[in-house]
């Protein structure tokens, strides 16, 4: 068991890379395979925290910062693991190299996108007024391209990352180890849907008052409801 395991998912060729190429693999596997779907996850799933008084009790933060760390740890493993292979020269094999730029060119808009939101606003802010809280024009566009194109993203990163296994010969422990993740990961995805915890942000910041302006728009997004 222990060979078969260990050896390349490919018997006809070797399992042969350098420590850059194999680091590489690790931080965009750390990155795309790990820390950005926790990331979404978070975001998705946890706007309303288990045992929360909601709408009594609002704006709970602790799925904001989970979000934001994890992305930029997403981030940061993604930098590292491009700066591996550009030190060893470039990935050898071109259709891996340019799914691997689109990827990281798609990741920082994403990135910029979150950096040019908006301002926040509402009750409990300095400002009442705000991009957020008003759902201005920049707010719905930042949301639309935020929210799809972050899906779509993940679905071409995961592309990446297996190309970027086979075109390593990873062993069979490796595909093993990343399809029980992934599996994981889709499973509680599934459940959580089910559950009906992908609530809408606007209502989960400042509750189900009809009169506020972001509930008088239809949440954005696939799944999404709102508890009120």
């Amino acid at each position: 068991m222990i060979e078969w395991l260990t050896a390349p998912i490919d018997p006809g060729r070797a399992h042969e890379v350098g420590a850059l190429v194999s680091w590489h693999g690790r931080l965009m596997t750390l990155a795309w395979g790990a820390l950005f779907p926790l990331g979404v996850l978070a975001a998705r799933f946890w706007k309303i925290a288990p045992g929360q008084d909601w709408p009594r009790e609002l704006d709970n933060q602790a799925w904001w910062r989970a979000h934001l760390v994890l992305q930029y740890a997403g981030g940061a493993a993604m930098l590292a693991g491009l700066g591996a292979i550009l030190l060893r020269g470039g990935a050898g094999d071109a259709a891996h190299a340019y799914l691997g730029w689109t990827v990281i060119g798609f990741a920082a808009l994403q990135f910029a996108a979150g950096w040019l939101r908006g301002s926040k606003g509402g009750p409990t802010d300095a400002t009442p007024q705000g991009d957020h809280f008003d759902m201005t024009r920049r707010r719905l566009a930042f949301e639309h391209f935020h929210k799809f194109a972050g899906y779509a993203l993940l679905a071409l990163a995961a592309s990446g990352v297996l190309s970027g296994l086979w075109l390593a010969n990873g062993p069979v422990w490796m595909w093993g180890a990343l399809a029980a993740w992934w599996t994981l990961l889709i499973a509680l995805f599934r459940r959580w849907q089910r559950r009906g915890m992908a609530v809408d942000t606007y209502q989960a910041i400042w509750g189900p008052d009809p009169s506020l302006p972001g509930n008088r728009r239809r949440p954005i997004g696939w799944g999404v409801r709102r508890p009120g």
